[in-house]
Protein backbone atom coordinates (compact mmCIF):
# COMPACT_ATOMS: atom_id res chain seq x y z
CA UNK A 1 0.00 0.00 0.00
CA UNK A 2 2.81 2.37 0.95
CA UNK A 3 4.64 1.49 -2.26
CA UNK A 4 1.54 2.28 -4.34
CA UNK A 5 1.04 5.62 -2.56
CA UNK A 6 4.66 6.58 -3.22
CA UNK A 7 4.28 5.77 -6.91
CA UNK A 8 1.12 7.88 -7.13
CA UNK A 9 2.83 10.82 -5.46
CA UNK A 10 5.78 10.56 -7.84
CA UNK A 11 3.40 10.35 -10.81
CA UNK A 12 1.51 13.41 -9.58
CA UNK A 13 4.76 15.33 -9.13
CA UNK A 14 5.88 14.32 -12.62
CA UNK A 15 2.58 15.52 -14.11
CA UNK A 16 2.83 18.84 -12.30
CA UNK A 17 6.41 19.38 -13.49
CA UNK A 18 5.47 18.38 -17.04
CA UNK A 19 2.59 20.86 -17.02
CA UNK A 20 4.85 23.65 -15.80
CA UNK A 21 7.42 22.78 -18.46
CA UNK A 22 4.93 22.57 -21.34
CA UNK A 23 2.79 25.58 -20.41
CA UNK A 24 5.12 28.09 -22.17
CA UNK A 25 4.71 26.09 -25.40
CA UNK A 26 0.95 26.16 -25.01
CA UNK A 27 1.03 29.89 -24.33
CA UNK A 28 3.20 30.46 -27.40
CA UNK A 29 0.71 28.74 -29.70
CA UNK A 30 -2.26 30.50 -28.10
CA UNK A 31 -0.62 33.91 -28.36
CA UNK A 32 -0.14 33.46 -32.11
CA UNK A 33 -3.92 33.30 -32.54
CA UNK A 34 -4.75 36.37 -30.45
CA UNK A 35 -5.28 39.90 -31.71
CA UNK A 36 -3.11 42.73 -30.41
CA UNK A 37 -5.67 43.87 -27.85
CA UNK A 38 -6.38 40.32 -26.66
CA UNK A 39 -2.69 39.74 -25.96
CA UNK A 40 -2.60 42.56 -23.41
CA UNK A 41 -6.05 41.90 -21.95
CA UNK A 42 -6.33 41.52 -18.17
CA UNK A 43 -7.11 38.93 -17.02
CA UNK A 44 -5.57 36.99 -19.93
CA UNK A 45 -7.69 34.54 -21.92
CA UNK A 46 -6.48 30.95 -22.12
CA UNK A 47 -8.16 30.48 -25.50
CA UNK A 48 -8.74 33.18 -28.16
CA UNK A 49 -12.36 34.07 -28.89
CA UNK A 50 -11.51 35.08 -32.47
CA UNK A 51 -8.49 33.02 -33.66
CA UNK A 52 -6.26 34.88 -36.12
CA UNK A 53 -5.15 31.94 -38.27
CA UNK A 54 -3.90 34.20 -41.06
CA UNK A 55 -0.96 35.29 -38.90
CA UNK A 56 1.04 32.22 -39.96
CA UNK A 57 0.83 32.98 -43.66
CA UNK A 58 1.52 36.65 -42.99
CA UNK A 59 4.69 35.91 -41.03
CA UNK A 60 5.87 33.24 -43.48
CA UNK A 61 5.68 35.55 -46.49
CA UNK A 62 6.58 38.91 -44.94
CA UNK A 63 9.56 37.56 -43.00
CA UNK A 64 10.77 35.29 -45.82
CA UNK A 65 10.87 32.33 -43.47
CA UNK A 66 11.50 29.84 -46.26
CA UNK A 67 14.97 31.31 -46.79
CA UNK A 68 15.72 31.34 -43.06
CA UNK A 69 14.60 27.72 -42.61
CA UNK A 70 16.66 26.62 -45.61
CA UNK A 71 19.75 28.28 -44.15
CA UNK A 72 19.14 26.55 -40.82
CA UNK A 73 18.85 23.19 -42.60
CA UNK A 74 22.10 23.79 -44.52
CA UNK A 75 24.00 24.73 -41.36
CA UNK A 76 22.59 21.89 -39.27
CA UNK A 77 23.16 19.28 -42.00
CA UNK A 78 26.73 20.44 -42.57
CA UNK A 79 27.51 20.29 -38.85
CA UNK A 80 26.07 16.77 -38.56
CA UNK A 81 28.08 15.61 -41.58
CA UNK A 82 31.38 16.85 -40.12
CA UNK A 83 30.63 15.50 -36.64
CA UNK A 84 29.59 12.11 -37.99
CA UNK A 85 32.61 11.64 -40.26
CA UNK A 86 35.17 12.66 -37.64
CA UNK A 87 33.40 11.66 -34.43
CA UNK A 88 32.56 8.03 -35.22
CA UNK A 89 36.19 7.03 -35.63
CA UNK A 90 37.25 8.94 -32.52
CA UNK A 91 34.48 7.34 -30.46
CA UNK A 92 35.49 3.88 -31.68
CA UNK A 93 39.13 4.41 -30.70
CA UNK A 94 38.15 5.67 -27.25
CA UNK A 95 35.87 2.64 -26.78
CA UNK A 96 38.31 -0.03 -27.94
CA UNK A 97 41.78 1.11 -26.93
CA UNK A 98 42.06 1.78 -23.20
CA UNK A 99 45.23 3.30 -21.75
CA UNK A 100 46.20 6.39 -19.83
CA UNK A 101 46.51 8.51 -22.98
CA UNK A 102 43.07 7.50 -24.22
CA UNK A 103 41.58 8.27 -20.81
CA UNK A 104 43.31 11.66 -20.84
CA UNK A 105 41.91 12.33 -24.30
CA UNK A 106 38.42 11.41 -23.16
CA UNK A 107 38.78 13.76 -20.19
CA UNK A 108 39.77 16.61 -22.50
CA UNK A 109 36.80 15.82 -24.73
CA UNK A 110 34.46 16.02 -21.76
CA UNK A 111 36.03 19.29 -20.62
CA UNK A 112 35.38 20.84 -24.03
CA UNK A 113 31.68 20.04 -23.66
CA UNK A 114 31.24 22.33 -20.66
CA UNK A 115 32.53 25.46 -22.44
CA UNK A 116 29.58 27.67 -23.48
CA UNK A 117 29.35 29.14 -26.96
CA UNK A 118 29.30 32.67 -25.52
CA UNK A 119 32.74 32.05 -24.03
CA UNK A 120 34.23 30.46 -27.16
CA UNK A 121 32.89 32.90 -29.75
CA UNK A 122 35.62 35.56 -29.27
CA UNK A 123 38.69 33.31 -29.80
CA UNK A 124 36.90 31.42 -32.58
CA UNK A 125 35.95 34.67 -34.33
CA UNK A 126 39.52 36.00 -34.09
CA UNK A 127 41.01 32.71 -35.29
CA UNK A 128 38.62 32.39 -38.23
CA UNK A 129 39.30 36.02 -39.14
CA UNK A 130 43.04 35.39 -39.21
CA UNK A 131 42.73 32.46 -41.62
CA UNK A 132 40.14 34.19 -43.80
CA UNK A 133 37.35 31.77 -43.01
CA UNK A 134 34.91 34.59 -42.27
CA UNK A 135 34.73 35.21 -46.02
CA UNK A 136 32.67 31.98 -46.04
CA UNK A 137 30.41 32.70 -43.05
CA UNK A 138 28.13 29.67 -43.28
CA UNK A 139 31.12 27.33 -43.49
CA UNK A 140 32.64 29.09 -40.48
CA UNK A 141 29.45 28.61 -38.48
CA UNK A 142 29.21 24.95 -39.51
CA UNK A 143 32.78 24.28 -38.34
CA UNK A 144 32.20 26.13 -35.06
CA UNK A 145 28.98 24.21 -34.34
CA UNK A 146 30.63 20.92 -35.26
CA UNK A 147 33.50 21.64 -32.87
CA UNK A 148 31.03 22.46 -30.09
CA UNK A 149 28.90 19.36 -30.67
CA UNK A 150 31.76 16.92 -31.25
CA UNK A 151 32.38 16.07 -27.54
CA UNK A 152 28.71 15.34 -26.93
CA UNK A 153 28.57 13.10 -30.02
CA UNK A 154 31.76 11.24 -29.12
CA UNK A 155 30.63 10.48 -25.57
CA UNK A 156 27.28 9.07 -26.73
CA UNK A 157 28.67 7.04 -29.64
CA UNK A 158 31.54 5.72 -27.50
CA UNK A 159 29.00 4.21 -25.11
CA UNK A 160 27.29 2.55 -28.06
CA UNK A 161 30.54 1.04 -29.36
CA UNK A 162 31.36 -0.24 -25.88
CA UNK A 163 28.14 -2.26 -26.03
CA UNK A 164 29.26 -4.02 -29.24
CA UNK A 165 30.96 -7.32 -28.23
CA UNK A 166 34.68 -7.41 -28.95
CA UNK A 167 34.37 -11.12 -29.72
CA UNK A 168 32.56 -10.38 -32.99
CA UNK A 169 35.43 -8.24 -34.23
CA UNK A 170 38.00 -10.74 -33.02
CA UNK A 171 36.19 -13.49 -34.92
CA UNK A 172 36.32 -11.36 -38.07
CA UNK A 173 40.06 -10.85 -37.59
CA UNK A 174 40.58 -14.59 -37.14
CA UNK A 175 38.72 -15.17 -40.41
CA UNK A 176 41.22 -12.96 -42.19
CA UNK A 177 39.44 -9.63 -42.14
CA UNK A 178 41.39 -6.43 -41.47
CA UNK A 179 40.86 -4.10 -38.53
CA UNK A 180 39.17 -1.55 -40.78
CA UNK A 181 37.06 -4.29 -42.35
CA UNK A 182 35.90 -5.48 -38.92
CA UNK A 183 35.02 -1.90 -38.06
CA UNK A 184 32.97 -1.22 -41.19
CA UNK A 185 31.33 -4.67 -41.42
CA UNK A 186 30.79 -5.49 -37.74
CA UNK A 187 31.06 -2.60 -35.30
CA UNK A 188 29.61 0.19 -37.41
CA UNK A 189 26.37 -1.60 -38.44
CA UNK A 190 25.73 -2.71 -34.86
CA UNK A 191 26.23 0.83 -33.56
CA UNK A 192 24.14 2.53 -36.23
CA UNK A 193 21.17 3.21 -33.94
CA UNK A 194 23.27 5.10 -31.40
CA UNK A 195 25.04 6.99 -34.19
CA UNK A 196 21.76 8.02 -35.84
CA UNK A 197 20.24 9.18 -32.55
CA UNK A 198 23.38 11.12 -31.61
CA UNK A 199 23.44 12.73 -35.05
CA UNK A 200 19.78 13.67 -34.65
CA UNK A 201 20.48 15.38 -31.34
CA UNK A 202 23.38 17.30 -32.87
CA UNK A 203 21.08 18.34 -35.73
CA UNK A 204 18.48 19.67 -33.31
CA UNK A 205 21.12 21.66 -31.43
CA UNK A 206 22.61 23.06 -34.64
CA UNK A 207 19.19 23.94 -36.04
CA UNK A 208 18.56 26.23 -33.09
CA UNK A 209 22.08 27.67 -32.76
CA UNK A 210 22.20 31.45 -32.37
CA UNK A 211 25.48 32.77 -30.92
CA UNK A 212 27.85 31.70 -33.72
CA UNK A 213 25.41 32.59 -36.48
CA UNK A 214 24.65 36.02 -35.06
CA UNK A 215 28.35 36.82 -34.67
CA UNK A 216 29.74 35.49 -37.96
CA UNK A 217 26.96 35.85 -40.54
CA UNK A 218 26.26 39.48 -41.42
CA UNK A 219 24.50 38.94 -44.75
CA UNK A 220 20.76 38.62 -44.17
CA UNK A 221 20.28 36.14 -47.02
CA UNK A 222 22.62 33.66 -45.28
CA UNK A 223 21.29 33.94 -41.75
CA UNK A 224 19.42 31.01 -40.13
CA UNK A 225 15.96 31.13 -38.57
CA UNK A 226 17.30 31.74 -35.07
CA UNK A 227 18.84 35.04 -36.17
CA UNK A 228 15.70 35.86 -38.13
CA UNK A 229 13.69 35.62 -34.92
CA UNK A 230 16.12 38.03 -33.28
CA UNK A 231 15.29 40.61 -35.97
CA UNK A 232 11.90 41.08 -34.32
CA UNK A 233 13.55 42.42 -31.18
CA UNK A 234 13.50 46.18 -30.77
CA UNK A 235 13.10 48.60 -27.85
CA UNK A 236 9.41 49.15 -28.68
CA UNK A 237 8.57 45.76 -30.15
CA UNK A 238 4.91 44.84 -29.61
CA UNK A 239 4.16 42.36 -32.40
CA UNK A 240 3.95 39.50 -29.96
CA UNK A 241 1.54 37.48 -32.07
CA UNK A 242 3.95 37.71 -35.04
CA UNK A 243 6.92 36.86 -32.85
CA UNK A 244 5.15 33.84 -31.40
CA UNK A 245 3.95 32.74 -34.86
CA UNK A 246 7.53 32.86 -36.15
CA UNK A 247 8.72 30.85 -33.14
CA UNK A 248 5.90 28.33 -33.61
CA UNK A 249 6.72 27.77 -37.29
CA UNK A 250 10.39 27.47 -36.37
CA UNK A 251 9.93 25.01 -33.50
CA UNK A 252 7.00 22.82 -34.60
CA UNK A 253 8.92 20.60 -37.08
CA UNK A 254 11.57 19.80 -34.45
CA UNK A 255 8.94 19.09 -31.81
CA UNK A 256 7.03 16.84 -34.21
CA UNK A 257 10.16 14.87 -35.12
CA UNK A 258 11.09 14.48 -31.47
CA UNK A 259 7.61 13.25 -30.49
CA UNK A 260 7.39 10.81 -33.40
CA UNK A 261 10.86 9.37 -32.79
CA UNK A 262 11.00 9.59 -29.00
CA UNK A 263 11.10 5.82 -28.52
CA UNK A 264 13.96 5.45 -30.95
CA UNK A 265 15.81 8.33 -29.30
CA UNK A 266 15.45 6.85 -25.83
CA UNK A 267 16.48 3.36 -26.97
CA UNK A 268 19.43 4.78 -28.90
CA UNK A 269 20.66 6.79 -25.92
CA UNK A 270 20.41 3.77 -23.62
CA UNK A 271 21.86 1.28 -26.12
CA UNK A 272 25.30 1.69 -24.58
CA UNK A 273 24.20 1.95 -20.97
CA UNK A 274 24.90 -1.72 -20.20
CA UNK A 275 28.13 -3.51 -20.88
Amino acid sequence: MRHTLCERLMLAAALVLTTVYLFPLYWMYITTLKSGSAIFASPPAFWPTDPQWQIYGHVWHNRNMGRYILNSLVIASGAVAIVSVLGVGCAYVLARYRNIWVDAGLFLVLMLQVLPASLMITPIFVGFSQVGLLHYPRLAVIIAIAAKGMPFFIVLVRATFMNVPRELEEAALVDGDSRSGAFFRIALPLARKGILVSGMLIFMQAFGEFVYSRSMIQRVELQPASVGLYSFMAPNANEWNSIMAYAAIYMTPLLAVFVLLQRGIVSGLTSGALK
